[in-house]
């Protein structure tokens, strides 16, 4: 039981009148000590009622505790505002403070949270009236792994508002930090719009290689795909359209190597690198190509053919996620040599790993060039948008000239190094580490519009 500023505020109230009544009250004499003794016994008698009213409220609130159960944790997404809800229940209208002991390790609001409930209005169970109110409020993880969820501490104010009253609810459960869940989600309901035609674009005649449906000739459309049978059997003039050929084979290799263990707004390159793989992963499914997924850094830590299907996507979410990158060098090479040995058929590789110079990405260079032309290769880069910033700030001092001439130098060789990729012909992104998913993506609908693979 912990007392209120009421309380406090009363006590204090109470000492102050007792020395202004035996400060200023009466003449002097004898008679002066009598009022202060009578003083000091009012102050008492005063000050008694107070704690004695203080626990009388201490012990109402026992009678009119609220119940409070968070929703069963959800799979929580690394990076992403993640929303946790509480349920408050009461008979009463109440003042209450929640401490939620989240794990240290997340990003979250101040405790303790204040819920004010109010009268009753709003529900009704069995034969007791009581009020239902929902609290919620975000947390922010940056790094995957499981934690633990420890219990709810809660403090009600009583009805006199003199005392908290608190106790502890038992809570405690396990929270499993995912990859970015909520942008796979999200992902998910653009790709659908796009399949049923919410967002669908015209079909493009000559755009790609498989066969989609036949339709009227247009004014523009190219006459080498006039279908001419189908001319003559309907007598109109009806043309071919295609679209890009399914059932193709899409592989990302995922750098988990020493330049992968920086952070970029927040998270490691690898953690911003693993959801654009499952992105890139969920994109390829959903457009009906084989995927397979290669984590590597000195050897090939992690492989998974080649596949199709929607269970091979929740399959790949479990197994990748509790991988985490690590200081050593990778070897670029090699993760292209086991994917040639494994992967006969043409297709598209996506390498996401970063480069410095061109000297440091030298090796990533010759590996990327062993994969032409058999195969597509592509390699897409995580860029720290804080070093574009401070080579495009003005600086007002020395040292932030020269960590603006640094930034410069760094972006003038990564884009030299970028340039020796392009012109041995392999395809290449740079982004921002932080927005490399929604452009690995768009880039991968775009080969698969053109037909490149």
């Amino acid at each position: 039981m912990v007392p209120t500023r009421r309380t406090y505020g009363l006590l204090i109230a109470g000492g102050a009148a007792a020395t202004v009544l035996a400060t200023f009250t009466g003449g002097g004499g004898s008679g002066g000590g009598g009022r202060v003794a009578l003083a000091l016994l009012a102050v008492l008698c005063f000050d008694g009622a107070v704690l004695l009213a203080m626990l009388w409220d201490g012990i109402m609130v026992k009678q009119r505790r609220v119940q409070i159960v968070r929703d069963p944790l959800q799979r929580l997404s690394i990076g992403r505002d993640n929303h946790i809800e509480l349920q408050i229940t009461s008979k009463t209208a109440a003042d209450i403070l929640i401490y939620d002991r989240y794990p240290v390790a997340f990003d979250g609001p101040d405790m303790p949270l204040r819920a004010m409930i109010a009268a009753l209005n709003t529900a009704s169970s069995g034969s007791l009236d009581q009020t239902v109110q929902t609290l919620d409020y975000t947390v922010n993880p940056k790094r995957r792994g499981d934690y633990t969820w420890g219990d709810i501490d809660v403090r009600q104010r009583g009805p006199l508002k003199l005392a908290w009253s608190g106790w502890r609810i038992p809570a405690t459960e396990s929270a499993a930090v995912y990859p970015d869940l909520i942008g796979l989600r999200q992902l998910t309901i653009r790709l659908a719009l796009q399949s049923t035609g919410t967002l669908k674009q015209k079909r493009k005649l000559g755009v790609g290689t498989e066969f989609a449906e036949l339709r009227e000739y247009d004014v523009g459309d190219d006459p080498r795909f006039i279908d001419w049978k189908a001319t003559a059997r309907r007598s109109q003039p009806l043309v071919r359209a295609l679209e890009p050929e399914r059932e193709q084979t899409l592989i990302i290799l995922l750098d988990r190597g020493r330049l992968m263990t920086a952070q970029v707004q927040g998270l490691s390159r690898f953690d911003w690198g693993l959801n654009a793989t499952l992105a890139l992963a969920l994109a390829g499914i959903r457009r009906g190509d084989r995927v397979g997924i290669g984590i590597f850094d000195r050897t090939m830590h992690t492989w998974m053919p080649p596949k199709r299907g929607q269970p091979y996507l929740r399959q790949m979410i479990e197994q990748l996620t509790p991988i985490q990158p690590t200081l050593v060098e990778s070897d670029y090479f090699g993760a292209v040599t086991q994917v040639v040995r494994a992967q006969n058929r043409r297709a598209l590789v996506v390498a996401i790993t970063d480069v410095i110079d061109q000297t440091a990405s030298a090796e990533l260079l010759s590996a990327l060039v062993r994969l032409r032309p058999r195969y597509l290769p592509f390699c897409v880069t995580l860029r720290d948008p804080h070093v574009d910033q401070q080579a495009a700030a003005t600086q007002p001092d020395i040292s932030g000239a020269y960590e603006k001439a640094v930034a410069i130098d760094l972006i003038a060789q990564r884009r030299a190094a970028l340039s020796r990729l392009k012109k041995s012909g392999v395809m290449v992104l740079d982004a921002p580490a932080n927005a490399i998913t929604e452009a690995l993506v768009d880039n991968y609908l775009r080969i698969k519009a053109r037909a490149l693979l």
